[in-house]
């Protein structure tokens, strides 16, 4: 194994400073409520408009929307609730018997009240609050809410609000960064506190989901978009410079990483990059993250290939093999996997269904990217009786005996007197 390009040293780990600044607006907002937000909105982004997106500006910037883009929009909404509905049809209740007198089972109970984040970032991204509220509709909450930056004349990007809206989402207020993510935890005046709170965003987004962590629910915590192409001597190497780019646009910080079977390959796909970059702006995000962030590794075999894939543990897997077909199952860490060269990462980031919102530096080790069962709880029930009844307090009975926890053996205990 080689590299052909390496990139900087990169570290994943909370600045001690972002740690400190996102645990006193925490604490500002829980005291302050309504009055810390807007002072941190107006420190932040300079906004002094009403926390609340009124009736009235939500339609107003429905209105200015064209058909065409409300069209664009309303097929996202399509697509993700029929995935997400494919998938809540795969949580099933359990109710079964486990002996005589033992009957046990699960519910699989909706979460109430949802918090979306939506990222406002460079670019009104028009998939990423539908993709984030959609489950939660289907999951069956009763209140989704959403915030997102106001950086756009003043208010919440139009395609961003009708995204929301066609989403079922209940109340939109343009609040950003960590302020908004307290606000929806601990709850304000205005802002109601939720149950779980789903969605991507900076580094203060995702430090105040980690600390919120525990009086609320969250899906993941998610950085900096990464793709990995998993190439060889077939893999077309404009396309898969054309793949690595489409994430390295994201965001300065974003990871695109090829690894290839082929020298040969590698090689030419690093001066297609290079190429592709001359024509992008010259303020695309594409460069810096390139720059500081790509990589290109040069493996002596698929079966190593597949290893350091999965050590990479990626966010988006795009597997340009010819053989994708025989080694799909081999590949165990990623958020999301493409499969062949057509099936392009972009489908997933806009229109396809499955889900953009996924886990970033290695997190896909241990999970999987935001579903419908991110809104759901798979809550376990028991009925004892007769027999059964009998059958455990005698053994709960006795192993009580022997942890000495007396309170634990007399309640099952008199049980035994039945």
């Amino acid at each position: 194994m080689q590299y052909l390009k390496k990139a900087d040293a990169i570290s994943s780990e909370v600045t001690e400073e972002t740690e400190q600044i996102v645990k006193q607006i925490i604490k500002d907002v829980k005291q302050g409520g309504d009055e810390a937000v807007k002072r941190y909105e107006k420190k932040f982004s300079d906004s002094v408009r009403p926390i609340r997106i009124s009736e009235e500006e939500l339609n107003e910037g429905i209105a200015s929307l064209s058909d065409e883009t409300k069209r664009l929009i309303e097929r996202v909404v399509d697509r993700v609730t029929a995935f997400a509905e494919a998938q809540l049809e795969c949580l099933q209740p359990l109710d079964k018997d486990f002996g005589e007198g033992i009957r046990m089972g699960h519910r699989v109970i909706p979460v109430e009240k949802v918090g979306a984040y939506v990222p406002g970032g460079r670019f009104p991204l028009l998939s990423s609050g539908p993709m984030v509220t959609v489950p939660a509709k289907v999951a069956g909450a009763k209140q989704i809410i959403a915030c997102s930056p106001a950086n756009y004349k003043g208010s919440i990007h139009p395609a961003v609000l009708y995204g929301l809206h066609c989403s079922g989402v209940t109340d939109i207020f343009a609040v950003g960064g960590a302020q908004a993510v307290a606000a929806m935890a601990v709850g304000t005046d205005t802002v109601p506190e939720v149950d779980v709170i789903a969605g991507p965003g900076n580094r203060f987004v995702a430090e105040a989901k980690r600390q919120v962590f525990g009086r609320v629910g969250i899906d993941l915590i998610a950085g900096p978009s990464e793709v990995l192409v998993f190439a060889d001597e077939h893999a077309n190497p404009r396309w898969c410079a054309a793949d690595l780019l489409a994430q390295a646009e994201h965001d300065p910080n974003a990871r695109a990483i090829l690894v290839s079977t082929s020298e040969e390959q590698a090689a030419q796909t690093i001066i297609e990059v290079e190429k592709y970059l001359k024509q992008l702006s010259e303020d695309s995000p594409a460069h810096t993250a390139w720059e500081k962030a790509g990589e290109v590794v040069v493996v002596d075999s698929t079966e190593q290939g597949i290893d350091v894939c999965d050590d990479y543990a990626i966010e988006h897997l795009h597997v340009h093999l010819q053989s994708y077909e025989e080694i799909k199952n081999s590949l165990s860490n990623y958020g999301s996997i493409f499969l062949g060269e057509e099936s392009s990462v972009v489908f997933s980031d806009k229109v396809s269904g499955t889900n953009h919102t996924l886990p970033t530096q290695r997190g896909a080790r241990y999970t999987g990217g935001l579903w419908v069962g991110n809104f759901v709880k798979v809550a376990t029930h028991q009925e004892i009786t007769g027999r059964g009844t009998q059958h455990l307090a005698a053994h709960a009975t006795q192993q009580s005996e022997i942890e000495g926890l007396e309170g634990h053996r007399l309640s099952a205990e008199v049980r035994l007197e039945k």
